[in-house]
């Protein structure tokens, strides 16, 4: 090769580098998908599925739960902070740090913990002569009534206040019983899951209106998961289970049938 020729070649490869890095420079970077932050509790981890995410915490995140799978379908950069046994509290001290002004998806399920749902279950799971179910129900009630819209209020407005441009879908508690107890271990009578449901329906009638209030969505699963209680044919709330954590929330099917089509939609 001669050296003429070499630096012909050499010219004509500084050229197509040039080239090259003018058109790499004008391609726009693989931009991340939309930014999703979930917040809440089990409802919203996923507990129930049993299977969990290794993330060095004991909040039992799935990917079976509803945020992973609406995150998986759209193309979504989610940002998993629900943890099983939140309160509202907890919501707002531990989950809200990755809420931006770019934030543009946002679900969260809070308030049953707050109103004391595994206590109440328990309490009324117990064989009639040794329990005070109506006590407990009694007492749930109240604190529904009375002490959670203001928390929920004030949680609220801090969503918004960190994520304002954001759209932002509360999602609530479905019905856990069909007027039945099929579980051996368990004792509740007719009336006691009848006015379990009702605790749920009041619950979610609290975060419909805090909801609204803020101009936030409702995802309400009352009526998906009618006929999928626990005892239905096909459950998609599991019963008394063991492990024990995973009993009374909603399994696999619950979070991909129940609960992903109804928040997707509100998204």
């Amino acid at each position: 090769m001669t050296h003429r020729l070499r630096i012909a070649l050499a010219a004509s490869l500084a050229a197509v580098l040039a080239l090259l890095g003018t058109v790499l420079a004008l391609t726009p970077a693989q931009a991340a998908g939309p930014s999703y932050v979930a917040l809440g509790d089990s409802y919203s981890s996923g507990v129930g599925t049993r299977t969990y995410i290794s993330d060095g915490t004991s909040c039992q995140r799935s990917t079976y739960a509803y945020p992973y799978l609406i995150a998986q379908a759209r193309g979504f950069s989610l940002s998993f902070q629900a943890c099983s046994g939140a309160k509202v509290s907890d919501v707002t001290s531990k989950q809200l740090g990755t809420l931006t002004s770019g934030t543009a998806y946002v679900t969260l399920s809070v308030g049953g913990n707050d109103a004391g749902f595994s206590s109440v279950i328990t309490e009324c799971a117990k064989p009639g002569w040794m329990s005070n179910c109506d006590g407990a129900i009694n007492t749930a009630q109240g604190y529904i009534n009375n002490t959670l819209p203001g928390s929920l209020a004030t949680l609220y407005a801090t969503i918004r206040s960190k994520a304002p441009n954001a759209k932002v879908v509360i999602v609530g508690y479905p019905r856990i019983f069909n007027g039945e107890d099929c579980n051996a271990g368990t004792f509740f009578s007719p009336s006691e899951e009848t006015r379990l449901n009702q605790t749920a329906d009041l619950l979610n009638s609290k975060l419909s209106a805090a909801a609204s209030a803020k101009g936030f969505s409702f995802a309400n699963p009352t009526s998906r998961f009618v006929g999928h209680a626990v005892c239905d044919s096909v459950e998609w709330i599991n019963g008394l289970s063991n492990p024990i954590s995973e009993s009374y929330h909603p399994n696999r099917t619950g979070q991909a049938s129940g609960y992903l089509p109804l928040v997707n939609g509100l998204l």
